[in-house]
């Protein structure tokens, strides 16, 4: 999810825990969770240091090994450890390492059940991992969390600890119920489109508002699903799985440099559902790869270019989304 959601997610994690007396009375106790679990709620998100290197490197390690089982037990011993010795809590560092790990574990979740995913089985499997439940931001959860956190400014550490235990009860229903619409939703795309090989729905920010793609063996079709009825809307668009700009065909020959490339080979690794349009200029070549589960009404955001001139030189590479942060699709 994003990031102000980890943080309150955090918080209330925090809140939560003062259904412990000894973390209700002991303030220096709940000062260790708290830093803990903000903390932890963001860990697994480190490994954006990785765009330093490029945005290559940053698609090929963002939510992997920093997400995986391994890492969902190293960082308990790597936060929860230290902050028990620095907020001198060390006969209660079993306690503050319990919270460190629901505060990962909370964050990976919540990651897993959006449309981008996580590699959670890294290092065994590169497979990525998504539900398709929730979009990247959901107004409904930060909603919930961010009223439980205002209301604690009145009360105390121990009425508040229900407060964000109930928001966490309301949280798990909510994506029970969300998961429930997904399936019944994908049961009656599969419906409408039969002979599909994969069916996707990717999540929108409101309840009733879904974006669908079907893959069939020469190309995807991909629309919207409004207030649960799966229909041919008139945004529904179809994309060849391979096109050719000007009917100027391209072999492979010309292909395989930009394969050889950082950011197509990245690129490749992350995406499901690519097209690959390819275009003769007349001082060389443009080869362009989209995912489509990442469309939206102005077209493919999510992709990767390169440019060869005419000796199949790679002249300019581009990678990562063609949009503005706030911008949909939300993932």
């Amino acid at each position: 999810m994003d990031t102000a959601s980890h943080s309150l997610l955090g918080t209330s994690l925090a809140g939560a825990a003062c259904m412990y007396p000894q973390v209700a009375e002991q303030p220096g106790l709940f000062s260790a969770i708290l830093t803990a679990t903000l903390i932890a709620s963001h860990a697994p998100d480190f490994d954006a240091i990785t765009r330093v290197h490029s945005y290559a490197a940053y698609l090929r390690h963002h939510r992997g090994i920093t997400h995986a089982i391994p890492a969902w037990f190293v960082w308990p011993i790597v936060i929860g450890l230290p902050i028990s010795w620095l907020f001198q809590v060390g006969d209660e560092w079993p306690l503050v390492l319990l919270y460190t790990w629901l505060a990962i574990m909370v964050h990976i979740g919540l990651d897993w059940l959006n449309a981008y995913g996580v590699q959670a089985g890294r290092p065994f499997s590169l497979r990525w991992r998504h539900a398709d439940v929730l979009c990247l931001f959901d107004p409904f959860l930060f909603v919930v969390h961010l009223i439980g956190v205002i209301s604690w400014l009145w009360l105390t550490l121990t009425d508040a600890a229900w407060l964000f235990i109930g928001g966490y009860a309301v949280t798990l229903l909510y994506i029970v119920w969300r998961w429930k619409v997904h399936q019944r939703l994908l049961h009656r795309l599969q419906e409408q489109f039969p002979g599909g090989l994969h069916y996707q729905l990717v999540p929108e920010v409101t309840w009733h508002s879904w974006q669908y793609v079907v893959e069939y063996e020469q190309h995807y079709e991909t629309g919207w699903i409004r207030h649960c009825n799966p229909l041919r809307l008139s945004s529904a668009v179809t994309f060849e799985k391979h096109s050719i700009y000007n009917k100027m065909f391209i072999d492979d020959r010309v292909m395989e440099p930009a394969l050889m490339t950082d950011g197509v080979r990245a690129f490749l690794g992350f995406a499901e559902r690519v097209i690959v349009r390819t275009q003769r200029w007349s001082d060389g070549y443009k080869i362009i790869w989209n995912d489509v589960r990442f469309w939206h009404r102005r077209g493919l955001p999510f992709g990767v270019e390169v440019e060869l001139d005419e000796q199949l030189r790679v002249v300019r590479t581009k990678v990562g989304w063609s949009k503005k942060g706030w911008e949909p699709p939300y993932v």
